[in-house]
């Protein structure tokens, strides 16, 4: 159900590009008759835009969130193995193309946000890899490097720590004036920088097992981007809104579901919690509508164990005794935004770094702020459940036993309450996130048969075995020893 890809970048030729402003306005051309290679970049930037902030079912399986009950899931079951390299010839190469037409036409805020996107989609991928093509990447068509270096994570981060400098000092250079083409800020340039200062506190915070990345101090940089603009309300949410026209409907929206129900453990940390969020992401079970158990009754939810083999869970569908997801997700064409980045999350990345030690503040004000900017964004968009997420629901959640945040806590009691507020709220939300953050902090624990242990990272793609097997053996060997290019196999980023 993903927005349709309108721009066709025939590389060793001419680009042509047919592009769209708005799912309101599918016929909207930007083509020079006497200069075919020439796109405006407000049109790049619209489907860009749409690619970066679309949200699927990613890494669902994996959080614990769902499982597949007709057939052995891979991600639920921590069997992957090769990921894939796809958003170097889809996002990213959009993104160049973006920023050389932006360059052609002089527009500096579509060159900044290039540097933006830039970053977001090398941080992807470097925390699925480890060690990925960089400083060399994207580089065939203007220098003829096809089969590109791997650049160390170390260096990686480092770069994408700088191009978000660059994308906030080009931003406020440019501000008062427009953003054509931005179908998430509707031109604010002001609001752009607010989400990629945001963004880079993610990035560093991401970085909290290392005091320094290449030349890049963690805690001083997280320090001075904390005086720039960053997001300070919901409003300032960086997210995509859809609307019920073809191709531009809420991802899940129809969406065929066979085999797909709740994960236990995600129910039974929520209900432990009595957090009513619950009742948005789930149904009550069969046998629960039956006994004519209310919506608001947490036992009236229940889920199958993910580390079981698939059939075991077979009974419980047809018993009634397992929880479908909500179907408010594929019957509303508009569902509710997807987020790239909001306040919620921000607030509880800015409570981690009080809790670190990196910033002053007090981390129970950002703590608590995070909970209530959810419980009001589940109010405004998930149509019928309002009156479960009331700000006076959000302040009784806050004083449960197992969600409050005071003094009593020690340090990593702090930080798990912080991080299961992110993962929580990750349902169709933040991709592979609330993996990642498990990975750097053991929180919150993802249930996985005994004698197996969680996946560091996907192996590299077939295709650069094939295509570019020098520069990918060398990679693996620096990082991981020869020949082990393997998903237990530690990064960088996760070492001490």
């Amino acid at each position: 159900m993903r927005c349709n890809r309108l721009l066709v970048f025939v590389m060793e030729f001419a680009l042509v590009a047919l592009a769209f402003t708005s799912c309101n306005d599918l016929e909207s051309y930007n083509e020079n008759p006497n200069n075919p290679s020439t796109v405006d970049p407000q049109y790049l930037l619209t489907n860009i835009c749409r690619d970066a902030f679309y949200r699927g079912t990613g890494g669902m399986y994996a959080q614990k969130m769902v499982i597949q009950t007709d057939g052995q899931n891979a991600e639920q079951f921590f069997k992957w193995d090769r990921g894939s390299f796809s958003v170097y010839n889809e996002g990213l190469l959009q993104v160049k193309k973006m920023e050389e037409e932006a360059t052609k036409s002089n527009s500096k805020v579509h060159m900044a946000l290039s540097k933006f996107f830039r970053a977001y989609y090398f941080y992807g991928l470097t925390l699925r890899f480890g060690d990925i093509p960089f400083s060399e990447a994207l580089l065939g068509e203007e220098k003829g490097i096809f089969n590109a270096k791997y650049d160390r994570q170390e260096d990686v981060f480092a770069g994408i720590l700088q191009l978000l400098s660059e994308a906030d000092e080009e931003l406020a250079s440019e501000e008062g004036n427009q953003i054509a083409g931005d179908i998430i800020y509707h031109g604010n340039v002001r609001a752009w920088r607010k989400l990629v200062n945001s963004f880079h506190l993610k990035v560093l915070i991401t970085l909290s097992n290392h005091a320094t990345v290449g030349t890049h101090r963690v805690v001083d940089e997280f320090r001075a981007v904390m005086a720039k603009p960053l997001i300070e309300s919901s409003a300032d949410d960086g997210q995509l809104v859809y609307i019920d026209q073809e191709d531009c409907r809420y991802p899940q929206f129809n969406g065929q579901w066979s085999g797909y129900y709740m994960d236990k453990t995600f129910i039974d940390r929520m209900a432990k919690r009595k957090d009513p969020r619950l009742f948005l992401f789930c149904l009550p079970t069969n046998e629960a509508e039956t006994a004519g158990k209310a919506i608001d009754d947490f036992t009236a939810y229940a889920g199958g164990d993910p580390t079981v083999p698939y059939g075991e869970n077979i009974g419980l569908v047809t018993a009634g005794k397992i929880s479908q997801i909500n179907d408010r997700f594929r019957t509303s064409p508009t569902g509710e935004p997807t987020l790239l980045l909001g306040y919620a999350e921000l607030e509880q990345i800015l409570a981690e770094a009080v809790v670190r030690g990196w910033i002053s503040g007090d981390a129970k004000t950002y703590y608590e702020n995070g909970v209530k900017a959810s419980f009001r964004f589940y109010q405004t968009y998930a149509t019928g459940y309002s009156q479960y997420v009331t700000p006076a629901a959000a302040e009784k959640y806050l004083q449960g036993d197992l969600v409050k945040f005071d003094d009593s806590l020690d340090k990593e009691e702090k930080i798990s309450r912080i991080i299961f507020q992110k993962y929580c709220v990750s349902f169709y939300q933040r991709d592979w996130d609330a993996y990642f953050d498990c990975l750097r902090t053991g929180y919150p624990a993802l249930a996985h048969v005994a004698g197996t242990q969680l996946p560091y990272r996907w192996m590299y793609p077939d295709t650069e075995y094939k295509q570019n097997s020098a520069n990918v053996s060398e990679a693996i060997t620096r990082q991981f020893g020869e020949n082990n290019d393997k998903i237990q196999s530690k990064p960088w980023w996760l070492s001490q």
